[in-house]
């Protein structure tokens, strides 16, 4: 079986290498792939986002399954669009993807079915947005509606801040058209943790909880970035939150977009606070999450080509998913001055020295036969372990066997305890 993946990161680094372990899977193209990828499959120079070069290329050769990756593609049709050219994709149509491409509609559909969210209001005009600052005061959290490479909040702890945020979203144009509308919300506190599921549909099966990084610097410091490392599981989603969890959050959540009429069939990611009032949800995603795919699909036993091919069949109940019983932590070196401005064309050095960690590419490229860097997340160190305080060291330890120019990691990947 010949399978085309879309993107070009450490996720798809990642599913590219769990693919490659099926033995029904004889053939990978990644479009537009990245130096890392290039060493487990065939890349092709097709970006992302283009629907029409992506269709095109899975007529001429075939693939019998397409993944699409990516939130942006998406978020603008792809699925919809090689289905309708009689090619098999798995991911979300365009209808259902919304849930991640409109901050707006997500809250909206979670008031509607009661599913357990933070307090919100959504503005277009920033003179309301600013007046509803601060008539209920900081911290209080600003979300840019639409896709911002996980960028668009800012988790204000003053009302100065909160307002810099509405002004440079709404008026500056920070975020582009992601940004023209905004979700101002309420502060939840309690540990973060992130719940992917595969979803046919009508059925739902979870991965193992993961937990993000999101700020660029140690403590939760700085600017949030796409994520900064990721660990699984999380020490906080116990059976007795899962099942919670479960019965007010995701199985509410398949059943009210069915029911709106936009089925979700995919990767559905639950980004949740667990609250003192209990969990609530922060944000989903309609895709796998990056980094936390990394460290999920590294436990993953069953064959990721049949669980795609059943969500696309919705027999996803008639499969038996595994996972192993080990944690692992990936941690991602970035490059200097990432999410901000940042240098490419870094030669990377020691990833031949590296024991005891399988190392995802993110932003590499291959120059005169060496990987140099080419974007803000470069790799993504992941390692596997009995328990999360091993998987942490072995990680770590290869982390400082790799080098590059102004190379930025953070430190703390795994270790907090809230």
């Amino acid at each position: 079986m010949k399978v085309l993946v879309i993107g070009g990161g450490g996720r798809e680094h990642a599913i590219v290498h769990t693919l490659k372990k099926s033995s029904k899977v004889d053939h990978i193209w990644c479009a537009p792939g990245n130096g890392g990828i290039a060493q487990e499959a065939e890349c092709v120079d097709i970006q992302a986002t283009d629907i029409d070069g992506v269709v095109a290329f899975a007529k001429e050769h075939k693939p019998d399954l397409v993944m699409v990756a990516p939130d942006d593609p998406l978020a603008l049709g792809m699925v919809d669009a090689l289905e309708e050219a009689g090619i098999r994709a798995f991911g979300p149509r365009k209808n259902a993807a919304v849930i991640e491409g409109s901050k707006s509609f997500a809250k909206e559909l979670m008031k509607k079915y009661g599913i357990p969210t933070a307090g919100y209001a959504v503005f277009e005009d920033s003179a309301a947005a600013i007046a509803y600052i601060k008539e209920q005061g900081a911290p209080i959290v600003v979300k840019a509606d639409g896709l911002a490479l996980g960028k668009g909040v800012t988790v204000a702890m003053t009302e100065d801040e909160a307002v810099a945020a509405v002004k440079d979203a709404i008026d500056g144009g920070a975020f582009g058209g992601a940004g023209a509308r905004v979700v101002i919300e309420e502060f939840l506190t309690g540990p973060e943790v992130s719940v992917l599921a595969f979803v046919d549909g009508k059925h739902l099966k979870t991965m193992p909880s993961a937990q993000d990084h999101k700020r660029a610097y140690d403590h939760d410091e700085g600017p949030n970035t796409g994520g900064m490392g990721a660990f699984s599981p999380s020490r906080f989603y116990t059976e007795d939150v899962a099942d919670t969890c479960i019965e007010t959050i995701f199985k509410p959540t398949v059943e009210a977009m069915a029911a709106e009429g936009r089925p979700f069939k995919g990767v559905l990611y639950f980004g949740l606070m667990l609250t003192p009032k209990g969990p609530k949800v922060i944000e989903y995603n309609a895709r796998f999450g990056d980094p936390e795919t990394q460290a999920v699909l590294s436990r993953l036993e069953t064959d990721l080509f049949d669980i795609f091919n059943a969500v696309i069949d919705e027999k996803l109940d008639e499969i038996d998913i595994r996972w192993s019983d080990n944690a692992a932590c990936c941690v991602c070196m970035a490059s200097g001055g990432y999410p901000k401005a940042y240098e490419k064309g870094k030669v990377i050095t020691g990833l031949d020295d590296v024991t005891d960690s399988f190392v995802f590419h993110a932003g590499t490229a291959v120059k005169d036969g060496v990987f140099v860097t080419s974007g803000g997340r470069v790799l993504g160190v992941t390692a596997t372990a009995p328990t999360l305080d091993e998987a942490i060291v072995k990680a770590y330890a290869d982390v400082k066997k790799i080098h590059f120019e102004k190379a930025h990691y953070r430190t703390d990947i795994g270790v907090k305890k809230g």
